[in-house]
């Protein structure tokens, strides 16, 4: 009687050739799930950062500087400073009528003019943009505003 020497490994070999089998057919369930997933999907919107600096802790807070006052001394600022706007005053207007000068706060400008007024304990910086007959037009602050003489 011949002995078979793989005879007590064909079961071994049966099983893993069928593992192998199994392995193959999963894998390719998986490639085949990736094509259709990937045909479906599109770039994801990437959302857009909004910071808004808060006018009083209550509202929020440097999360590097939790303890700083700046942020809200700025917001204080920005109020005064449009408040020393109003405040401006158009004492005076001179020259001749192609070549006028005006006086606001003490300081005089000609048409195009820039120059820096206190007004209110706070500094403005201000351009004159064109002087009329009783009144000067002037921009401080990004804002246009018109100054009229006292009477």
């Amino acid at each position: 009687m011949l002995l078979n020497p793989m005879k007590p490994f064909s079961h071994l070999t049966l099983s893993a050739s069928a593992g192998l089998l199994a392995f193959a057919a999963v894998n390719a369930n998986l490639q085949a799930a990736d094509t259709k997933n990937s045909s479906k999907t599109t770039t994801p919107e990437i959302p857009k950062s909004v910071f808004v600096i808060p006018s009083s802790p209550k509202d929020g807070r440097d999360p590097f500087f939790p303890n700083s006052t700046r942020l809200y001394e700025a917001a204080v600022i920005k109020t005064t400073q449009s408040t020393a706007i109003a405040s401006l005053t158009l004492k005076g207007i001179s020259g001749e009528a192609d070549h006028r000068y005006v006086i606001i706060n003490n300081h005089t400008f000609a048409a195009g003019d820039e120059g820096d007024v206190i007004s209110s304990g706070v500094k403005i910086h201000l351009r004159c943009i064109e002087i009329k007959q009783n009144s000067a037009v002037i921009e401080a602050d990004g804002q246009r505003s018109e100054l009229f003489l006292a009477n």
